[in-house]
């Protein structure tokens, strides 16, 4: 429910450059550091999880951009809920807890869509707010590495049993494997979290670029595709992983684990979701509207 509002001025150059200067001032510092947290890994192992935030970031920035002649179209009017956000976000960004000066970002940027436009202007915005909170740093994949024990398990057994097909002579327990005389650990950041939360926010950007998130089918495709493509290139990282530690080549170890071999790998994966958006799209097609749930003979004379 809206409490509609005139503000004359709320649609104005000076009105949104003001807007744009004030949250300039107040999140540039924190932008910086997770961009250059991002880039140089700097910044917290749970945080790294969101540095798809480097393209998310900007992507979320265009749409916005490109939708300002339809938010000036909508109609003024104040949400309560704006206000209690507006204040939230405030409160957050003054506490001295990481997490929640993160979180202040999104839950500001949903309280001002809420405050300026109601609900309509929300709705309109939904999706660069959603890129937003998916790409603000917190501490969920914390919270989640003790869940990750049947799939660190999971990928060991997978990565030894690929390995002894190789010849090589593999032992393996629980979440650990031995060869060679060397251990190699899938530890809980090494169980395919992060690639996971990438593939999704990669995949729910093309649905939104492509058009294909109107469709229900599409996304649910897409999506589940992307797991599917997650869990078996970190399955196959690992197993490679194993092989470069057990057989002495600390080189090309270190060049897929930390270096920038990792990053060419990721976006290779990423790259076989582009290409599974186009398959979905080619071969599993919406139906017509004129044809969806016709019944043989309908058209018959």
């Amino acid at each position: 429910m809206g409490i509609a509002r005139k503000l004359p001025i709320s649609d104005g150059p000076l009105w949104g450059a003001g807007l744009v200067a004030l949250l300039t001032a107040l999140y540039a510092p924190l932008l910086w550091h997770w961009v250059d947290g991002w880039l140089n890994k700097s910044i917290g192992i749970e945080h790294e999880y969101f540095s798809h935030g480097l393209i998310g970031l900007p992507f979320a920035a265009y749409i916005a951009w490109s939708q300002r002649a339809a938010w000036g179209q909508l109609r003024d009017r104040a949400h309560p809920l704006g206000a209690a956000l507006l204040g939230l976000g405030a409160a957050f960004y003054l506490s001295s807890i990481t997490d929640l000066v993160n979180l202040s970002l999104p839950v500001l940027l949903a309280g001002i869509c809420l405050w300026l436009k109601g609900v309509p202007g929300l709705r309109l915005q939904w999706f660069p707010l959603l890129l937003v909170l998916l790409a603000t740093p917190n501490d969920v994949p914390y919270l989640l590495a003790p869940y990750t024990l049947p799939l660190q398990t999971f990928i060991a057994g997978t990565a030894g049993f690929i390995l002894i097909q190789m010849g090589l002579d593999v032992t393996v327990r629980e979440i650990y494997l031995y060869v060679g005389g060397r251990i190699v650990e899938v530890a809980p950041y090494c169980a395919g979290l992060k690639m996971l939360f990438t593939s999704l926010y990669v995949g729910l950007m093309l649905l939104y670029w492509t058009g294909a998130i109107a469709s229900r089918r599409h996304t649910i495709a897409l999506l589940s595709g992307a797991i599917a493509i997650s869990v078996t290139a970190n399955i196959i990282r690992n197993t490679l992983l194993t092989y470069f530690h057990g057989t002495g080549q600390d080189g090309a170890f270190h060049w897929l684990h930390e270096g920038w071999g990792g990053d060419v790998y990721s976006t290779l994966m990423l790259g076989a979701i582009v290409v599974l958006l186009q398959v979905i799209e080619r071969y599993w097609p919406e139906p017509a509207p004129e044809t969806a749930g016709a019944l043989p003979g309908d058209n018959a004379p």
